[in-house]
């Protein structure tokens, strides 16, 4: 069954976020949260992004902003805002307890036909669905923030999640324009953060051991790997850079075991280090409320941009795949 309603809990920054994602892709969205200034607050805030998203022509979809505007609703009550959803995205903060709370809830008052989806970062459906009634229906579905502007969603089932739930679940994020990548297995920190973390580990090393300052190690990324890494993955690269992962792997592999070898412990993330990082950070980017909304204002602008020359090198190459021609 697709959607055509869909159930948001929680209308903080992720909440929002899902919120217009689905609105873009014209399904009938319910906004819930316990408080209704809330809720107006939230409504006024989407309406704000919506037309600065229409003015600078990076408003997702085909819908105007007033057809995407009244696909969305508030409710306070929990049960008049699921009533007639058949999936239901769960966006309240990383508490365990608040979570399962509000999944044991939910699990009272769905039918059987609702998929229960979580946006946690790093808590795993086994601690979060085990135990519940609906639990075959339950899945993580992580987005990384911000989801209107980056597009990736984890997919992540419980042990006993149906398989049916994990499709309907990667079919519903492929229509609504996401890009979902499926988990065979719950892992902790999921792939996304396994990876993110594995940098931030091995950064925190370097400018600990002085070989880099903070602000030359973010250069490396944003000038250098995260170039590549913003249109091909970490596998592809190897496989471009020499004849194909085999060649690769015959050509730099005692290299890599030998660098990797040298990795040291998991850090602290306090302490020297800690200080010494964050005072590079605020010379550039003070930690006050307003330049960090104006950084992550651009952040947010940049990555709109992106996205549309990921889109458009992307039908780029697939006419290049289809006519053999270049641009």
């Amino acid at each position: 069954m697709e959607p055509s309603q869909v159930a948001i809990i929680g209308s903080g920054l992720i909440g929002r976020s899902w919120a217009m994602v689905f609105a873009a892709g014209g399904l009938k969205v319910k906004l819930y949260d316990i408080a209704q200034q809330q809720l107006t607050s939230a409504l006024e805030n989407i309406r704000k992004q919506m037309k600065e998203l229409k003015e600078s022509g990076f408003l997702k979809g085909t819908l105007s902003v007033e057809q995407q505007l009244a696909l969305i609703s508030i409710s306070t009550d929990l049960k008049a805002a699921v009533e007639g959803a058949t999936f239901i995205q769960e966006c309240t903060p990383e508490n365990l307890e608040l979570k399962k709370k509000i999944f044991g809830q939910l699990d009272l008052i769905v039918g059987d036909n609702v998929i229960l989806s979580s946006s946690t970062s790093c808590l795993l459906p086994s601690k979060l669905f085990t135990g519940l009634k609906h639990v075959k229906q339950c899945i993580v579905s992580h987005p990384v923030n911000p989801p209107y502007f980056v597009p990736l969603v984890e997919i992540v089932p419980h042990p006993e999640t149906d398989p049916s739930t994990t499709e309907r679940t990667y079919a519903l994020m492929k229509k609504i324009g996401q890009s979902p990548v499926k988990l065979n297995r719950e892992i902790e920190g999921f792939v996304l953060n396994r990876l993110q973390y594995a940098v931030i580990s091995e950064a925190w090393r370097l400018v600990g051991e002085g070989v880099v300052s903070p602000t030359d190690l973010d250069l490396v990324m944003s000038d250098g790997l995260g170039m590549r890494y913003a249109f091909i993955g970490p596998l592809e690269t190897m496989h471009l850079n020499a004849e194909g992962i085999s060649n690769y792997c015959e050509r730099y592999c005692e290299g890599m075991r030998r660098v990797l070898n040298t990795f040291g412990p998991v850090p602290e993330f306090s302490g020297e280090i800690e200080q010494k990082i964050n005072q590079a950070m605020s010379e550039n980017i003070p930690a006050v409320p307003k330049v960090l909304d104006t950084r992550r204002k651009w952040r947010d602008e940049c990555l709109t941009g992106l996205a549309k020359l990921k889109k458009e090198m992307k039908s780029d190459w697939d006419a290049h795949c289809l006519t053999g021609e270049t641009k």
